[in-house]
């Protein structure tokens, strides 16, 4: 697996292209190797893998896990495209800094998001898809957000489709960082 891992402006945030080699009978496309991601992720260690389905204009975000649940993640585009967006929570001067990229099947497609970022998209199309690796487990109680409108960043659309929960998140004022952040 070859891959070269591209910084963000938010630190430990990476993105890449991956490679799909393609022939007559289709595609194939290897997502992770431990060892690639190592040098940007040495502890990472897989607890949980879903997949999320958007139609055109849906926003989801901006989610994160709470200690002792917060984890790093990689988030792979399968298909459609969307514009990622990644917020720093974390302690210190890059507080509410974010950042954003579109991904899409053919060009940049994963997103690399430490413990302590916040992550939201906007679906550009219907059937969007994104694959997420989690190093745990999801936990209801730690679960936790920041409005998509309560941080500064101007998204593709004034009117998005979002969820109720999503709509009911804190700005970024109101939050208060975990002291586990701080460690």
């Amino acid at each position: 697996m070859s891959v070269t891992f591209k910084p963000m402006n938010i630190s430990d945030c990476y993105y890449a292209r991956l490679e799909i080699a393609n022939d007559n009978r289709g595609s194939f496309q290897k997502i992770f190797h431990e060892d690639v991601f190592r040098d940007i992720m040495p502890s990472f260690k897989l607890g949980e893998a879903y997949i999320s389905s958007s139609s055109k204009n849906v926003l989801r975000g901006m989610h994160f896990q709470l200690p002792p649940h917060d984890h790093s993640k990689v988030v792979f585009i399968l298909s459609g495209k969307v514009t990622d967006v990644l917020l720093d929570l974390r302690p210190g001067q890059n507080f509410g800094k974010f950042t954003s990229i579109n991904l899409t099947p053919d060009g940049n497609n994963l997103v690399v998001i430490p413990k302590g970022v916040a992550h939201g998209f906007y679906a550009h199309c219907d059937n969007s898809n994104l694959l997420y690796l989690v190093e745990t487990v999801h936990n209801q109680a730690s679960d936790s957000g920041i409005h998509w409108d309560g941080f500064g960043y101007s998204w593709p659309t004034e009117h998005p489709n979002t969820s109720q929960r999503d709509q009911t998140h804190p700005d970024i004022k109101s939050f208060q960082i975990p002291k586990d952040w701080y460690e």
